[in-house]
Formats: C-alpha cells, structure tokens, sequence
C-alpha cells in the first residue's frame, strides 16, 4: 500500500513508518464499506460475497486459517510477512464484524474503552462481571 501525504502524517514506529491514526481509521472504514456493499450480491461476482453467503462457517474458517498463518510468520520473524497475514487476518476480521451487522468502529470504541486500563485489571473486570452474571 502506497502512503500519500506528508511525512508529519506517518507516526514514528522502530520498525518503519505507519499509516497515521485517522488515516488507519479512514482505511478500515472505507474496506468496511466496500465489505458491506457486497452483503447480498451475486457469490460469483466477488470472494466477500461468496464468503458472507457461506457464513459464518466459511468466514470462521478463514479467520482460523489467517490466524494460524499469522503466528507462522511471527515464529519466523519475517517483517513482511507478518504484515502481510495480520492484513490477512483483519480483512477477514472485517467480514465476520460485517456478518454480525458490526464494524471496526464497534471494536475501536472498545479499544478506547479499554485504553489506560491494564490487561490485568480488565482482565479481573470481566470476570467480576462474568461472575455476578452467573449469579444473577
């Protein structure tokens, strides 16, 4: 993917430049579009529309698949190649979000939710909450 702009609009990353924020929101939003506007459409005419009309089981699979590739790549170490499947893997992401009638805004706004919490202390939130469910 070429990056249009100035550098000021790239944040600073050890491994390389990055898209920035809004940028990075702008491109989830436009792909979650473009996922959406295939939901009903002819399976023959695009690989999201082939996948929605098989899913969830379809679309299950193939985030199981992108995540196992995923961790591949990590294991062995290989930049680009992690990139490329966690691209993999969020795109699918992206089309099961859209199957389930959410998007990545869904899940942003419970990063944000989560931002300054640490993994711990959410972590003993949600089985708080979980625990009191069970006893309700």
């Amino acid at each position: 993917m070429k990056i249009h702009g100035s550098d000021a609009a790239l944040s600073a990353h050890p491994a390389g430049p990055q898209v920035a924020e809004p940028a990075a929101e702008a491109v989830l939003a436009r792909l979650a579009a473009v996922i959406e506007s295939r939901k009903g459409t002819d399976p023959g005419s695009s690989y999201v529309a082939r996948l929605l009309a098989r899913a969830p089981d379809s679309v299950l699979k193939k985030i199981g698949e992108e995540a196992t590739e995923t961790v591949m790549a990590a294991k062995d170490g290989e930049r680009e190649r992690i990139i490329a499947e966690t691209a993999d893997l969020w795109f699918h992401c992206l089309v099961m979000l859209a199957h389930y009638g959410l998007g990545p805004g869904d899940v942003l706004a419970e990063l944000a939710r989560r931002e300054g919490l640490s993994g711990l202390e959410e972590k003993a939130l949600r089985k708080a909450i979980a625990r009191e469910g069970e006893q309700a």
